[in-house]
């Protein structure tokens, strides 16, 4: 798209925004977010977008990203997961990362877990997204999990050297999503893959299990403070949105979403664990917290991840009761972790993975994918029924 037929786009939206609503008016501005990515224009480098005065940049913003939208002087969030469902029936998340490194030999019985390959072999990581891009993902989660400063820092790095190996996360996702979108065939029916930076709970941190349990007595303040640094690193580093996830507890769910508001311009889903079809990890009701949590408007998805397939269903059904954001779903394979031992025990329930995620689609969920325990053949299977599914 030319500078000129930007402005007559941005004229025309202009003249037609006091009258449409903002759903509406939502889908126009990603429409002409789709026309840029079309056109060949790197999101990347554009970091203010501004409806009535399109000009290109003049240089590109090396590592920057897409952060906000402004029209009339108002910031509007740029959103992947609603950009993708305006042309898919389904956003398609990667699967498992940390055990799928190690099933390709990675050495994580270590309390930084899959972060210590950031450490030490950070291009296997680089594979790993790449291969859930061509098994059909349209979603790398970074490598960031468990990866805090806190935990690097207790390993000896400076706090400068723990930023930027967060950072790193994120710089990783990118270089395999511009090398699967480099190759014209990837492109075909496809949207181009966004970025989300995982944001692990405190207890990943704490390397005990306790992301399946939320029993830190720690409070929103402390969580926040916790939190705080490596959000604003991943950020900086260009994630085009962040993946709060495998929340325990409702305070660390209101932790985060007390500090969305410090970080304005970013979107983000949210995700618990769940004990069972009812409850979150800590035990708090999942409809409460889904209530509670749903409404902000920087939360574009929320649901549920790293729980057995098991509970999926009925909690689908809580959280339609509840909010009309999209769902997010991704479980395990079933199986329970075992921290004493560093391993996963019990029986899988993942077998038909193709058609359990068929089943949650109907029940309504529209972001879907795997979390421990599931590889890029689990994400294929989504991808073999939903890139036929009509919208």
């Amino acid at each position: 798209m030319s500078e000129r037929a930007a402005q007559e786009f941005f004229k025309d939206a202009k003249k037609k925004a006091g009258t449409l609503k903002p759903a509406t008016f939502h889908t126009l501005r990603h429409s002409f977010a789709t026309h840029l990515l079309e056109d060949g224009v790197d999101m990347r480098y554009i970091q203010d977008l501004r409806l009535a005065t399109f000009r290109p940049p003049k240089q590109p913003l090396e590592g920057a990203t897409i952060r906000r939208l402004v029209y009339d002087g108002q910031i509007i969030m740029a959103n992947p997961i609603q950009t993708i469902l305006a042309t898919q029936a389904l956003v398609i998340l990667d699967g498992a990362l940390a055990t799928e490194l190690e099933r390709r030999g990675g050495d994580l019985n270590d309390p930084l877990w899959s972060a210590k390959i950031l450490l030490e072999q950070p291009e296997i990581i680089q594979q790993v997204h790449l291969d859930y891009f061509r098994a059909g993902a349209d979603c790398a989660t970074t490598a960031s999990y468990q990866a805090t400063f806190e935990g690097f820092m207790q390993r000896g790095l400076s706090h400068a050297q723990a930023r930027a190996l967060i950072q790193k996360s994120v710089q990783l996702a990118l270089r395999a999503r511009d090398e699967f979108w480099s190759e014209p065939a990837n492109r075909i029916g496809r949207a181009r893959p966004f970025i989300a930076a995982s944001v692990g709970p405190y207890g990943a941190f704490l390397h005990d299990g306790s992301e399946y349990r939320g029993d830190y007595a720690l409070s929103e303040n402390e969580l926040m403070e916790f939190h705080r640094g490596r959000m604003a690193a991943l950020i900086d580093a260009g994630a085009d949105m962040l993946a709060c996830e495998t929340i325990p507890t409702l305070v660390e769910a209101r932790a985060l979403v007390r500090l969305l508001d410090e970080f304005p311009n970013i979107t983000a889903w949210f995700s618990f664990t769940a004990r069972d079809g009812e409850h979150i990890s800590h035990g708090e009701r999942f409809a409460d917290c889904i209530a509670e949590v749903a409404p902000h408007p920087q939360i574009a998805a929320i649901g549920v991840n790293c729980s057995s397939p098991r509970f999926i269903s009925p909690l689908i059904q809580t959280v339609r009761r509840v909010t009309d954001k999209p769902i997010v779903v991704y479980p395990n394979s079933g199986e329970t972790f075992d921290a004493t031992t560093n391993s996963w025990q019990g029986t899988i329930a993942c077998a038909d993975f193709g058609s359990q995620t068929r089943a949650w689609y109907e029940l309504g969920a529209r972001v879907i994918g795997g979390c421990c325990r599931t590889t890029p053949e689990h994400i294929h299977e989504i991808a073999l029924w939903a890139r036929a599914t009509a919208i």
